[in-house]
């Protein structure tokens, strides 16, 4: 199986390429990674620190760096498109700009997320049409940000052959049943989950078999107690793990779900942005300035450059929304999520579930079809999905309560404001979706951001 990486040169490629050594020699598994950046000098460093990684491990994937786009392309089974159009320096901006107007600026929610999306839309859309030209067989898989709408512009090209992830839903379901004292590896542990990228709410666990769907279970077969209740009901349990403690037992009391820890921004958006414009950077620029110190570091010292990568991410996993947590009392993150591993690991299980028809749940972003009725068919959705040879099927879920769907449906019509802004080029629409967003408190604001992003 032949591997091609967009943003082959990106700091979280080793991540990808760990899972892949951990796989090495299997029947099935990749035997060539290919990877494909716009920067010369990140893909040599990352290409360095990838050899330090296979050393003595039998079997371990061939680099190569291909020469172009469609090189990259051309004889891939995979596609992992992880690029950042604009780097981390148009990261920076796309969180400058909206704190200027006294609204959030985060890389994936609210106004930044919107600047993001519009410089970033084009560029996946170009990719869509090259994988179909060259490798129209090739499954690609979506970790670029904002994910949803990313993933829902490429399947206008691509339908059903390009599947969104995300870490942080699995990452939540894994917190929630270790919590309420159950193995989410177990074969009869189920959950129901709903929503969009970064805007979803983990609503029922079982560990007693697959859970109803009119229970609002993840799959279509019955059984099993209900864990959920008894978890928001213990204060106890609840401040073991980030998501508690991030939105407190009052609230998720009070919601009666635990949403993806993104919803913080909206839930407590009044501290959260207080948090961010207390901070002496924002999170674009403290990863500019460490990831130009380590790339600037291991290209000059390309023996070093494996132990420099290492201590560089568990830095920056250690201060991973740090903003957030000081605004509910300056904790910190759990030595269960500083490894790194969550999107490479869901991308290895979504790769091998296809090549080699191994049946398994993700929670991935796929076309809604029938599974969200407030939704239409070609609307990407966040859900439990079936995986195998054929692809990703979201499995059955109950219907959004009246709150969830409303948030879906607004941040939809943002997202769709996006893209169609994106293929015409129209301000009009790019107005729409900044101004439609529910953390963008005026109009007027919006048409001020848009303004001086100069998207």
């Amino acid at each position: 199986m032949r591997l091609a990486i967009l943003g082959g040169g990106g700091f979280r490629v080793p991540l990808v390429y760990r899972a892949l050594l951990a796989d090495a020699g299997a029947p099935g598994a990749c035997h060539e990674l290919v990877l494909h950046d716009t920067d010369p000098v990140r893909l040599r460093v990352i290409a360095s620190v990838l050899a330090a990684q296979a050393a003595g491990v039998p079997d371990a994937p061939a680099v190569r760096i291909a020469r172009d786009l469609d090189d990259a392309l051309r004889g891939a089974d995979f596609v992992f498109s992880a690029i950042r159009v604009g780097g981390t320096a148009g990261r920076v901006r796309d969180e400058r700009v909206p704190l200027a107007e006294g609204v959030l600026g985060q890389e994936t929610v609210g106004a930044g997320g919107v600047l993001y999306g519009l410089r970033t839309l084009p560029v996946a859309v170009a990719i869509a049409e090259r994988v179909k030209a060259l490798a129209p067989d090739a499954w690609v898989i979506n970790f670029t940000n904002p994910a949803g709408m990313v993933t829902e512009a490429m399947s206008r090209v691509l339908g059903e052959r390009v599947i969104g992830i995300c870490d942080s839903p699995v990452g939540l379901v894994r917190r929630a049943a270790r919590a309420a004292g159950t193995d989410p590896d177990s074969p009869t542990f189920s959950y129901d989950y709903v929503g969009l990228n970064h805007l979803g709410w983990l609503r029922r666990m079982s560990d007693g078999g697959a859970v109803g769907a009119g229970d609002s279970g993840a799959s279509g077969a019955s059984g099993g107690e209900d864990l959920l209740p008894g978890l928001l009901a213990n204060a106890e349990a609840l401040s073991t793990f980030e998501e508690g403690k991030l939105f407190g037992a009052q609230w998720l009391a009070a919601l009666g779900s635990l949403p993806n820890e993104y919803l913080h921004y909206y839930y407590f958006e009044r501290e959260a942005l207080a948090a961010v414009r207390a901070s002496a950077t924002t999170r674009g620029e403290f990863l500019d300035r460490q990831q130009g110190a380590f790339f600037s570091s291991a290209a000059g010292r390309p023996a070093d450059a494996y132990p420099l990568w290492d201590r560089t991410r568990l830095e920056r996993e250690e201060t991973y929304m740090a903003e957030n947590r000081a605004a509910t009392g300056g904790w910190q993150r759990d030595p269960h999520d500083l490894d790194g591993g969550g999107y490479d690991r869901v991308a290895l299980a979504l790769m091998r579930a296809i090549a080699r028809d191994e049946r398994t749940t993700l929670i991935l972003n796929v076309p809604n079809g029938t599974t969200v009725p407030s939704l239409d068919a070609e609307a990407i959705i966040e859900v439990a999905c079936e995986v195998g040879a054929f692809g990703a099927r979201p499995l059955p879920v109950a219907a959004p309560t009246e709150h969830q769907a409303g948030l879906m449906l607004t941040l939809k019509a943002v997202e769709r404001a996006a893209i169609e802004a994106a293929a015409t080029g129209s301000r009009t629409a790019a107005l729409r979706a900044l101004a439609l967003h529910p953390l963008v408190d005026s109009a007027a604001v919006a048409g001020r951001i848009l303004a001086a992003a100069q998207v």
